[in-house]
């Protein structure tokens, strides 16, 4: 489901929301795919990570020893098991202020619905809020799935 300023996506995954929301966050680094056209700085970028709580960052990791590289967003909420919402910092052009990510993690009998909807596209390029729209995130939560090995 899309519209104009948003659009969202959801799986269902074989694990409780505390679980998901953990793999989500903590375990990002391993079920995020590396490649040219999921970082910033590819030839740099090592992984990606959140740091937890809100005030933590979202970012793609350059330096392994010292977890430093390119912030993408700031944690806003962090409600482990129910939900999480960070800015996206690398999808709009300033002065225009950054969007919003807000992921969900709702139990259901066969285990989390996981939906993500990001906010704010109006405010993008034409182009990016495209490709966010069509396919962007639908990616990535589809690693997301992979890694658990979740059903639908």
């Amino acid at each position: 489901m899309s519209n104009r300023t948003s659009v969202v996506a959801s799986i269902e995954v074989a694990v409780d929301p505390t679980t998901a929301f953990e793999v989500f966050t903590q375990d990002i680094g391993v079920w995020y795919k590396r490649g040219p056209h999921s970082f910033k700085d590819p030839a740099r970028a090592v992984g990606v990570r959140f740091e937890p709580g809100v005030g933590g960052r979202l970012l793609e990791v350059h330096d392994a020893e010292t977890g430093e590289g390119i912030e993408w967003g700031r944690v806003l909420v962090w409600e482990p098991g129910d939900r999480l919402v960070f800015s996206d910092l690398l999808s709009g052009v300033p002065p225009a202020p950054p969007t919003e990510v807000e992921v969900r993690f709702a139990s259901i009998a066969a285990g989390t619905r996981v939906t993500l909807e990001h906010r704010g596209l109006d405010r993008l390029p034409a182009e990016v809020a495209a490709q966010k729209r069509e396919h962007g995130w639908i990616t990535l939560l589809g690693w997301f799935d992979e890694h658990l090995g979740a059903t639908r």
